[in-house]
């Protein structure tokens, strides 16, 4: 299980061999042919199919191979000879189901019709799409649109959540969560705030002119692996790489350059981080104040300029870290002084700085403050808004940014609503619609008639996972676009749907001949992406197709909606695209297939601040600890993570290689000092419990102890098997993103659990 001295760590390179027999591993499993590997020759090319993984960019010139291990696996799964026919459900009651594990559910390959969920034999039955769309129709029109949720996966292409969005609008909602609630809505009220724009400000081109980047709460190699071909870069031509994470993750330690025949044949590898700081959970704040509290000791290493031109709430700020002694920072960072120096000492010497961060900043109770805290240290030096520096949020599903874009939002001042009822003639509505944790909260009250699912796995991936499950049953109707069985659609509603769509990779032929789509990567970049494939089933239907067909069964017919000549030809989507956001998408269609994408623009990146006050904003924490739940005795902070073998709640398989483990994911991950303390051995079988004081008992049983190496008082555990353990409001306070990164739990021996 390890490669070095340490016992509890894991010390082999990214990428490499192992990444290539995980991806062989996968292709093995999910049985695919020739035309998956023909698509993985154009993936993320001009004009080629993109991703449906991550949503980091695409670059002008690619690589010969421009996939990562994760993309590849996620190609090739979508693209697999496995088929989950109605013969299948025929065999299989719904109930029954429930006793397999997300990855059994995944193994069962692609489903090939729509189905309807039957009660009385408790099974799911083929029925016509016309069947459906009509039922589903008639269902809808007879509810108050504001009991129902439109919730959106962070996959589905631009055009199909364009329309999705609108269709929300002129049935009378904004209901509209998605992916982004649970990940990076924290980026999106944090940097908003603090810069004025809601997303990151670097381009791709920034990390070939940086002189250092600091990591927060990222793991490259599992999450972004293609991020590690630039870090490789900016390690070789001197670029420092510093990072911040309890675990540390060899993703972000030394990579292997599959591409590279040099380091594959020889097995030589190159050192990424320069310094690696395993903190606290939630210790984030801690720490950057304390680098702020070394800088700011220095008055002549600061852009006074640019802070004096550009910013507001300097003082405020620098009061507060000056008020602050060491000891508190060391208390709640977890690190010494001397290490934090060491950090800030880095960045003194570089003139371009970028700041890269991921979930393990925006999943926790303050979460946001930890994203404004990393603007706060970035713009003492002015590294917002110039070549090589700026904020570069990693986000997760290849579409989520793009999705709020172009109008998948719950909050209505996101959305330019006056433009719409222009366009299309109707009134949409103004009151603030429901984010996915008050959707949840809804569903618990049974205050939700209906749940349209745009793809993804809701059910699995949201909190308090045991309560959720015992209400979705009560919902009167959900309908899930889907292209595999998942654990969300084994607890159908009243009335439940599965409508099987196509995936990236297949051909999307409509009236007007083949079709293609475009989505929006992390550096806001635009891309066209092209399917090829032949399709998994004749049955299947473009997620454009899908919700073109709920709307016109739903909507009253209107002469500026016509959803059969949008889904004919997607160019006609794209041109709504551009007329409504006519700043960002000029000449859409003629851009899409630019290489390397094209920018939607950033006013941040030009120090344009679209602020309260029009200047960047210092914004001072409250507090050093980005938990909700402080420490107590006996107390521990749960992390969740991924494993090398998945994404998100997709499954691929039980390898964790880049942390030397693999076999079950029912395990708990402990420091052998906390062990010893407990009187835990390897092996020994656990319970962990929520240490909450709510009055609802939630545990995960069944988990064994794992020694690995992290802080005093942390654990960690896989999502999304211990989502269960996480309370539904036990989330950012100014986001609502669930705080899965700083969970309070303690740890029981089976014999107490018994």
């Amino acid at each position: 299980m390890t490669q070095s001295g340490n016992p509890d760590q894991y010390e082999g390179a990214a990428g490499g061999w192992g990444s290539m027999q995980g991806i062989a591993s996968v292709a093995g499993h999910a049985g695919i042919g020739v035309d998956a590997l023909a698509t993985l020759r154009t993936q993320n090319k001009p004009r080629g199919t993109m991703c449906s993984s991550c949503a980091y960019g695409k670059p002008a010139k690619p690589h010969p191979a421009e996939f990562c291990e994760n993309g590849a696996k996620a190609t090739l799964w979508d693209l697999t000879d496995a088929r989950c026919t109605p013969a299948f459900f025929a065999d299989h009651p719904v109930r029954a189901l429930r006793a397999l594990s997300d990855y059994d559910l995944e193994m069962e390959g692609r489903l090939t019709e729509p189905l309807r969920y039957d009660a009385q034999s408790d099974t799911y039955q083929p029925v016509s799409w016309t069947e459906a769309f009509a039922d589903i129709g008639t269902r809808l029109r007879a509810m108050d649109p504001e009991s129902t949720v439109f919730y959106a996966s962070g996959k589905a292409a631009l055009e199909p959540s364009y329309l999705y969005a609108l269709f929300a609008r002129i049935y009378g909602h904004n209901n509209l969560p998605d992916s982004s609630n649970m990940c990076h809505e924290t980026t999106s009220v944090g940097l908003k705030e603090a810069i004025g724009s809601p997303v990151g400000t670097c381009v791709m081109e920034d990390f070939e002119h940086c002189d250092a980047i600091f990591c927060f709460g990222q793991n490259a190699g599992t999450n972004s692996p293609r991020f590690l071909h630039q870090l490789q870069q900016a390690a070789q031509r001197g670029c420092r790489i510093v990072v911040f994470n309890p675990i540390r993750e060899q993703g972000l330690v030394r990579f292997t350059n599959p591409q590279s025949p040099v380091q594959m044949l020889t097995g030589q590898s190159t050192e990424l981080a320069c310094q690696y700081h395993q903190l606290r959970p939630g210790g984030d704040i801690a720490a950057m104040l304390g680098m702020c509290k070394h800088i700011l000791a220095q008055p002549q290493a600061l852009d006074r300029d640019f802070i004096d031109r550009h910013t507001q709430g300097f003082d405020t700020f620098v009061a507060k870290v000056e008020s602050t002694d060491w000891a508190e920072i060391e208390s709640h960072s977890g690190l010494t002084r001397a290490a934090i120096i060491e950090a800030a000492e880095v960045y003194l010497q570089s003139e371009r700085v970028i700041g890269v961060y991921g979930m393990g900043l925006t999943q926790h109770v303050h979460g946001s403050q930890s994203v404004q805290m990393l603007v706060n240290l970035l713009l003492l030096r002015g590294n917002i808004g110039r070549e090589g520096a700026g904020i570069s949020p990693m986000r997760g599903h290849s579409n989520v940014q793009g999705q709020r874009t172009v109008g998948i939002a719950e909050k209505p001042e996101l959305v330019p609503l006056d433009r719409l009822a222009e366009l299309f003639d109707f009134a949409p509505p103004r009151k603030e619609g429901l984010n996915t944790v008050a959707a949840c909260e809804a569903i618990l009250e049974r205050r939700i008639k209906a749940f349209i699912g745009l793809g993804g796995n809701l059910l699995r991936a949201i909190p308090d996972h045991d309560r959720m499950e015992a209400a979705w049953p009560d919902i009167e109707l959900t309908v899930s676009v889907a292209t595999r069985l998942n654990r969300t659609h084994l607890y159908p509603g009243r009335t439940a749907y599965l409508l099987p769509c196509l995936v990236r990779a297949e051909e999307d032929l409509q009236a007007s001949g083949p079709q293609s789509v475009s989505m929006e990567d992390t550096f806001s970049h635009i891309h066209g992406s092209i399917g090829r494939r032949k399709p998994a089933s004749e049955a299947l239907l473009s997620e454009v197709a899908i919700v073109a067909g709920l709307a016109k069964a739903t909507l009253a017919p209107n002469a500026k909606q016509p959803w059969d000549a949008w889904t004919a030809d997607y160019a006609k989507v794209r041109d709504l695209i551009a007329q409504t956001y006519p700043d960002q998408f000029a000449d859409f269609n003629a851009r899409m297939f630019n290489a390397g994408g094209f920018y939607r623009g950033n006013p941040a990146r030009e120090r344009e601040w679209e602020t309260e006050g029009g200047k960047a904003r210092f914004m001072t924490p409250d507090t050093l600890t980005s938990l909700g739940i402080g420490d107590a005795p006996g107390r521990f902070h749960l992390t969740t993570i991924r494993s090398n073998d998945q994404f998100n709640t997709t499954i691929y398989g039980f390898s964790d290689r880049l942390r030397g483990l693999s076999g079950s994911r029912r395990i708990v991950m402990i420091n052998r000092a906390d062990m010893a303390r407990l009187d835990l051995a390897e092996g020994d079988a656990v319970s962990l419990v929520c240490d909450a004081d709510d009055g609802i008992d939630r545990r995960v049983d069944g988990l064994t102890v794992q020694p690995f190496n992290l802080p005093d008082g942390c654990v960690a555990g896989y999502y999304p098997e211990l989502n269960p353990l996480m309370p539904l409001w036990y989330h950012d306070k100014a986001s609502a993103t669930p705080a899965a990164k700083g969970i309070p739990i303690r740890i029981e021996p089976a014999a107490a659990a018994a």
